[in-house]
């Protein structure tokens, strides 16, 4: 099956990059000419191909949704993290709510189409080495987050698990967002079988990989203290990850 992965890996990585080097200057007229709302839609058609390209590879993504999320409000989206292809479906399956990511500096320089979206769709690069630094740019990243009615991604493993088992989650960036942004909604998901696309490096993808997404209700603060909401939260994404 391995051999049988390789000339077909090769083809949706043709089709990967051709995306990617198609839709960087697309992305930068819609940012420059005609602003926020085109962009974004930009960035959504985007992923929407990238999720249609992995079929070339056999790969299937279900997402379910257990309870209805009202457009306009706020949520905090808290997954576990498998691999880099945890990210696309998010974004189209999360766009009526404009869910916005946390990443890592190093991702805002060097990659077609992804890098542009990071400095400028409005998310967050961090410096994980630099923990205040870190802090602050979260803290003027929930500014813009409670100004416009967005919502916010964050993995709070702080990388990926290559195995499918998740770590432990780390409490400053949530913690942080919690406090920053009071009334949002914690709404726990749960990543299950994305691992797998990582299993050989990414060269080549393993054929017919079935992720799930499990959006599990959103939790309303309720007055809990902030340590109990996270500990709550690690429990139902991590008992709802899909073994194996």
């Amino acid at each position: 099956m391995k051999v049988v992965a390789y000339p077909i890996s090769l083809i949706y990585y043709f089709f990967f990059f051709l995306l990617l080097l198609a839709f960087h200057p697309i992305q930068v007229v819609c940012y420059r000419i005609v602003g926020y709302s085109a962009h974004k839609k930009s960035v959504d058609i985007l992923n929407f191909l990238l999720l249609i390209c992995l079929k070339i590879v056999g790969t299937r993504i279900t997402f379910v949704q257990k309870k209805p999320l009202k457009k306009g409000e706020t949520y905090i989206f808290a997954c576990n993290h498998q691999s880099t292809y945890d990210i696309p479906p998010l974004i189209w399956y999360l766009r009526h709510h404009h869910a916005k990511f946390i990443s890592k500096k190093e991702l805002g320089n060097g990659i077609p189409s992804i890098s542009f979206n990071l400095r400028h769709g409005g998310g967050a690069l961090i410096d994980r080495k630099d923990r205040y630094s870190a802090v602050q740019e979260i803290k003027e990243f929930c500014h813009r987050v409670k100004k416009n009615q967005w919502s916010v991604v964050i993995f709070p493993e702080g990388t990926r698990s290559r195995d499918g088992n998740p770590k432990a989650f780390q409490q400053g960036g949530l913690k942080t967002l919690l406090s920053a942004l009071p009334k949002a909604k914690l709404v726990p998901i749960s990543i299950s079988h994305s691992w797998k696309l990582a299993r050989w490096n990414y060269f080549p993808l393993p054929l017919g990989v079935h992720i799930k997404f499990t959006v599990h209700p959103p939790e309303d603060p309720d007055g809990k203290q902030i340590t109990k909401r996270i500990a709550a939260l690690e429990k139902i994404v991590v008992d709802n990850i899909i073994p194996g």
